[in-house]
C-alpha cells in the first residue's frame, strides 16, 4: 500500500511538473540557422595572350573605271575564307581593351560584262587579306562584347576575258590598303577557350590597275564584308613573363 501511494504521487507529481516544463521548453529560442548569402558568379579574366583560328564568308565589291574615267560595272566577288589570329588582351574591371593580328586565305570571285566594252568580261579576285586593329570590349559574366579598328590589306588578281570564248585577254595583281571597322561576340568556355562570331568592314582605298599587255588601265574600287566564326585559346598568365 506504501508503494502504491508512493507510485501515485510521483505519477501525480509528473503530471502537474510536464505543463510548466513543456511551457518552459516551448519557450525556448528555436536555433534556426540563417539560411546562406548567394555567392557571385566570378567575372572572366580576358587579360593575357591568345592565339585562334577563323574561318566563314566574305564579299568583295568591286567597281572598274577605264583609265579613271569611263565606268565598266561592279561586280561582287564572294567565297569562302579560313586563317588565324593572335593578339593580347588587358581587361580593367568590366572592360577589356586589346590590340590583334589576324591573316587570312580568301577565295572571293566574280565577274560582270563591262558596260563600256560589251565584248570583254572584268573579273576580280581576293585570295587573301589581312587585318592589325585595336579593341575595346565589355564583359558580363562569362561574353565579351566587343568593337574593333585598324588596318586592312587585300591581295587581289584581276582578269580580263573575251566574252565569246573565255578566254584570258590580260590579268595584273594588286596589294592594296585600307582601313577596317568590326564587331564581335566572343563567350568563355572554359578558362583557356572561348568561342564567338564577328562582322567587318573593310573600306579599302581605290587603286590603278594596269594591264601590261594592253597598255591601258583600270581605276579599281572596292569595299569587303567579312561575318567568321572564332575559337580563340588564351595562354595562362605566366606566359610571356
Amino acid at each position: 500500500m506504501k508503494n502504491l501511494l508512493i507510485l501515485t504521487a510521483c505519477i501525480g507529481a509528473i503530471g502537474a511538473a510536464a505543463p510548466a516544463f513543456g511551457a518552459d521548453f516551448a519557450a525556448q529560442p528555436l536555433n534556426v540557422k540563417a539560411p546562406p548569402q548567394p555567392v557571385a558568379a566570378p567575372i572572366t579574366d580576358w587579360t593575357g595572350y591568345y592565339i585562334g583560328i577563323n574561318g566563314g564568308w566574305g564579299s568583295s565589291h568591286n567597281c572598274w573605271d577605264f583609265n579613271g574615267v569611263t565606268p565598266e560595272g561592279c561586280h561582287n566577288a564572294a567565297g569562302a575564307t579560313v586563317g588565324g589570329q593572335i593578339g593580347y588582351r588587358w581587361q580593367i574591371f568590366n572592360t577589356v581593351y586589346g590590340i590583334e593580328g589576324q591573316g587570312n586565305w580568301a577565295d572571293f570571285s566574280g565577274s560582270n560584262v563591262s558596260t563600256a566594252f560589251p565584248a570583254d568580261v572584268i573579273g576580280t579576285k581576293t585570295d587573301a587579306f589581312g587585318l592589325l586593329t585595336g579593341h575595346i570590349g565589355y564583359v558580363i559574366n562569362a561574353v565579351l562584347i566587343y568593337a574593333k579598328g585598324g588596318a586592312a590589306v587585300t591581295s587581289n588578281t584581276y582578269h580580263i576575258n573575251s566574252v565569246t570564248t573565255g578566254a584570258g585577254i590580260t590579268r595584273n595583281d594588286d596589294v592594296r590598303w585600307g582601313g577596317a571597322l568590326g564587331a564581335g561576340v566572343e563567350v568563355s568556355l572554359t578558362p583557356s577557350w572561348s568561342a564567338g562570331v564577328e562582322y567587318d568592314h573593310l573600306f579599302m582605298q581605290g587603286s590603278s590597275v594596269l594591264f601590261p599587255t594592253s597598255g591601258v588601265g583600270d581605276r579599281v574600287h572596292q569595299d569587303v564584308d567579312l561575318i567568321t566564326a572564332r575559337l580563340n585559346y588564351k595562354f595562362s598568365p605566366a606566359f610571356g613573363r
